[in-house]
């Protein structure tokens, strides 16, 4: 059945990139929104939308039987739920398929299979996927996780078995000696609604490697080579490139990519997945499966040449996979950096407010979730965009990410601008040498000092541009700069826009 009009179960930027490919192809497209979003991007390019409920997630992008009833209401014969939300729910997959439409992305049994570490990790190993030392048992008794703390030996991690990503790890680098594992136990029950938790050995200064593939369901898998996500705070990517670095040997390399096709044709797999794997000087451990198309997709489709939208939709229409595995060649370097709504100043604290003006690079690819006079709000993931830069070579395409940073800014709001071009600036990540821990031990990532004779400097210049504008009306933003030319370079790009901070001069 070929797909006529697709409803898109999710928000953002991402929201807005289906809809390009559904443009391209010809496919209607109809979104849903919140309270909170009744003026978003994603709703003002929509042709049609439908409200979902008001603005908290659960009552609005989380709310299945109100996002099935709006895709069948409004005529579609798919959905697309993204990524994030209910992108790997196996019951909303369900719920999709048994009112009749296409649901865009695996089986419901996959995603529930893969949702779960324990089932994931011991369908791999009876695949004969290299695992990361440990058991694949999961439990929700202290005791026999104690246990199996014993027999694996220092330092473990401790997985909620029911989560996905890094959330609440627990790194134990010697015997507990109080109520740490209870405690975890307590944190994944409350998080995921289930506390077993899988004990593994800690992988020390691991690189953060994954695999592209795609599915027909009848068993045809193929891949889009490999990415790497090495660049992450406290578990969560920053910065991604494809493919990746090139320390990583190729022996290892072609055997993580031979091990997610052979895991994916176990699976029986239909549609996009990742299979993640950390990757350290003796080999490689798998990690998860994402049942779904990854935020850091557009780096894979930019070496590749391949919109990988369009291959889900064509997949999920029944026309199979839309190109054989010697067919698909993997050209250049491409890298991508997210922008969210954030101060690094302030502990990575999420900035919500209204965005009063936006620069973008026009050399780089911008997948945008937001436009000038656009409100970021405080109940969803704070990421707002995301840039993408390709090259000739990984040098290349560092030294024109780090430009394409230089070029872009956002005002009205903290954002990470700033901490990303530092962090794509620094020489162990111009050299490769990054692991998953760097950015959270690393020094040289945030400003100098702001000295009190920079702030007082600073107050200084915003009060004369007030004072030049206040008699003329607008926004100070829509007036500075006529009103008072400010030097950007001398300017810290990570700090709120709305209120400056001077770099130290040795900064």
């Amino acid at each position: 059945m070929k797909i006529r009009k697709l409803f898109i179960a999710n928000r953002g930027e991402f929201a807005c990139r289906i809809m390009r490919s559904c443009q391209r192809l010809g496919i209607e497209v109809a979104v849903g929104y919140s309270d909170a979003d009744a003026e978003a991007r994603h709703v003002r390019l929509a042709p049609v939308a439908a409200r979902l409920g008001p603005a908290p997630s659960a009552q609005s992008y989380l709310n299945q039987e109100a996002i099935v009833d709006a895709a069948l209401r409004l005529g579609c014969d798919a959905v697309h739920p993204g990524y994030g939300f209910l992108s790997e729910n196996a019951d909303f997959a369900a719920r999709v398929e048994a009112a009749g439409l296409i649901f865009v992305g695996p089986h419901p049994e996959t995603i529930n299979r893969m949702g779960d570490r324990s089932r994931a990790k011991t369908a791999m190993i009876a695949a004969n996927v290299a695992t990361v030392p440990g058991g694949a048992e999961a439990s929700e008794d202290p005791d026999r996780i104690a246990g199996w703390i014993t027999e694996i030996g220092f330092p473990v991690m401790l997985k909620p078995a029911a989560a996905a990503g890094g959330k609440g790890m627990v790194v134990l680098e010697e015997p507990p000696k109080g109520n740490e594992i209870a405690s975890a136990i307590r944190t994944a029950r409350a998080s995921f609604g289930d506390g077993s938790l899988l004990v593994e050995r800690l992988i020390r200064s691991p690189r953060h490697v994954e695999v592209q593939i795609f599915g027909d369901g009848n068993g045809n898998v193929v891949h889009l080579f490999d990415r790497e996500c090495s660049l992450q705070r406290r578990h969560q990517k920053v910065v991604e490139e494809a493919p990746a670095a090139s320390h990583v040997p190729q022996a290892i390399r072609d055997e993580m990519i031979a091990a997610a096709v052979r895991g994916a044709e176990a699976l029986n797999y239909r549609n996009a997945g990742t299979f993640e794997f950390i990757v350290d000087e003796n080999g490689y451990y798998f990690l998860e499966v994402n049942t779904r198309l990854q935020v850091e997709h557009p780096v894979t489709e930019e070496v590749t040449g391949q919109d990988l939208v369009e291959w889900q939709l064509r997949i999920a229409s029944g026309e199979g996979l839309p190109m054989a595995q010697d067919d698909i060649t993997c050209t250049g370097h491409a890298i991508e950096a997210r922008v969210y709504a954030e101060d690094p100043l302030d502990g990575f604290r999420p900035s919500s407010g209204r965005v009063t003006a936006t620069t973008w690079d026009s050399t780089a690819r911008c997948d945008l979730g937001l436009d000038a006079g656009d409100y970021v709000s405080p109940f969803y993931d704070p990421m707002i965009a995301k840039l993408i830069v390709r090259g000739a070579n990984r040098q290349v395409a560092l030294a024109s990410m780090c430009a394409a940073l230089d070029r872009s800014n956002v005002f009205g709001i903290a954002t990470n601008l700033g901490f990303v071009k530092r962090l794509c600036s620094h020489p162990a990540v111009i050299a490769g040498e990054a692991d998953t821990r760097f950015i959270d031990r690393a020094e040289g990532l945030m400003p100098a000092d702001v000295t009190p004779q920079d702030t007082a400097w600073a107050a200084a210049a915003l009060a004369v541009m007030q004072s030049r504008i206040s008699a003329r009306g607008g926004s100070l933003w829509e007036r500075a700069g006529v009103e008072l030319a400010l030097d950007r370079a001398a300017l810290d790009p990570s700090a709120p826009n709305g209120m400056y901070r001077l770099l130290h001069p040795a900064g």
